[in-house]
């Protein structure tokens, strides 16, 4: 897809030039200026960003930032002081309580003057600055132009709006309009949303649809947990001859999603499914190719960003920008360690095994329990 002799699309491959790009936009921006993001971390670079937010808002530009309380909650008291005294607009989403801590906007985005879009995987911490190779974690980012910024900017008013809990209930989402349609007559580029369990979501349902129909699946997932029926439909796939490629996280910021990843390996390697660990630094990049299809966004493959998190996803229909992520996908296989399937069960321990097991238990039966008891507090 071209829009004036340009691609509406930019892929960042890493944290250097996804936060360069970032500012470079707020900078930039005349209108309006809208960043959402889970983790939000002092120093470099969050300072930077919020001095180019600061700035926006000293020019006239309205200026908004939502942040989760959760994922941000090492930020220090003040942080955000003289941006607000400025005129910018701050809210911390879901403020801290036990009755409902389970429910996290796990969703990043930046887009400015509802134009230029900013989507995928990297939070605001120095964590992820670097190249993903030889320091900081390895990561995916996504410029958009185009009317899906328009979109993602609505979708941004919806969760800035509902933030802060004022009333004890949930906050929903409301579906996207295209909500329903098979996948075949979704639009070359739609905006998915997830929200937490008990409420129908786009993402899975789009998901199914294009995994059921692709010949070529390239999966990366920083933490890797798929709901069962996605499992199934991934083996069910490699078994009729298709080519199925997962990467996910040799290292890990979190141990037990590491874990309780490894204990499906065994499945997918008896189902012909080609697993491979990333080991030059943490991998945090979600990314999913299904032929010519592309989903890029915040949500791992995983029950918390399918079924808990708040999450957004933007399918695009498009061979070039396919190619393009197949071509990032087969880039990180040289810093990767494919699973071998007769060493596999050889190599692990009977505490392994178990640490596994408890790691699946905790992520897929656990979490979900607790989520699913606090809902209706909030209802």
């Amino acid at each position: 897809m071209q829009m004036n002799g340009k691609s509406p699309y930019k892929w960042l491959k890493t944290g250097d030039e996804f936060y360069s790009a970032l500012i470079a936009a707020i900078n930039s921006a005349e209108k309006s200026v809208r960043l959402e993001t889970y983790i939000f971390s002092a120093g470099k670079p969050g300072d930077d960003v919020r001095d180019a937010l600061l700035a926006a808002v000293r020019r006239g530009v309205k200026t908004m930032v939502l942040i989760d309380s959760f994922g941000s909650i090492y930020l220090p008291a003040g942080y955000w002081n003289e941006f607000k005294a400025a005129g910018g607009e701050f809210r911390a989403f879901n403020p801290l309580d036990l009755d409902r801590i389970a429910f996290r906007d796990h969703r990043k985005l930046l887009v400015c003057d509802s134009s230029v879009a900013f989507i995928g995987g990297f939070n605001i911490t120095w964590e992820e600055a670097g190249d993903g190779v030889s320091r900081g974690w390895c990561d995916l980012g996504l410029r958009l132009t185009g009317s899906i910024a328009d979109e993602l900017a609505a979708s941004f008013d919806e969760m800035f709006k509902m933030a802060e809990f004022k009333i004890r209930r949930l906050p929903r989402l409301r579906l996207p309009r295209l909500f329903g349609r098979r996948h075949e007559h979704l639009p070359p580029v739609t905006l998915l949303t997830s929200q937490p369990g008990g409420f129908v979501s786009p993402i899975k349902n789009a998901l199914m649809d294009d995994l059921r129909i692709g010949r070529s699946i390239r999966i990366v997932s920083g933490y890797f947990l798929p709901t069962r029926r996605l499992r199934q439909i991934l083996r069910r796939s490699s078994k009729d001859g298709n080519d199925v490629m997962i990467i996910t996280a040799g290292k890990t910021d979190v141990p037990l999603a590491r874990y309780a990843g490894r204990s499906l390996y065994e499945r997918f390697l008896r189902a012909d499914i080609s697993v491979h660990e990333y080991m030059a630094q943490i991998l945090h990049a979600k990314l999913i190719i299904v032929d010519d299809i592309v989903y890029v966004g915040s949500a791992n493959l995983d029950n918390r960003s399918l079924n808990i998190n708040y999450e957004l996803l933007v399918r695009i229909v498009d061979p070039e920008v396919a190619g393009e992520a197949r071509r990032i996908f087969d880039g990180y296989l040289p810093h990767c360690q494919e699973i071998d399937p007769d060493l596999w069960k050889k190599k692990r321990g009977f505490w392994e095994k178990l640490m596994e097991r408890f790691a699946h238990f905790m992520l897929a039966r656990f979490d979900t329990a607790i989520s699913r008891r606090q809902l209706p507090k909030l209802r």
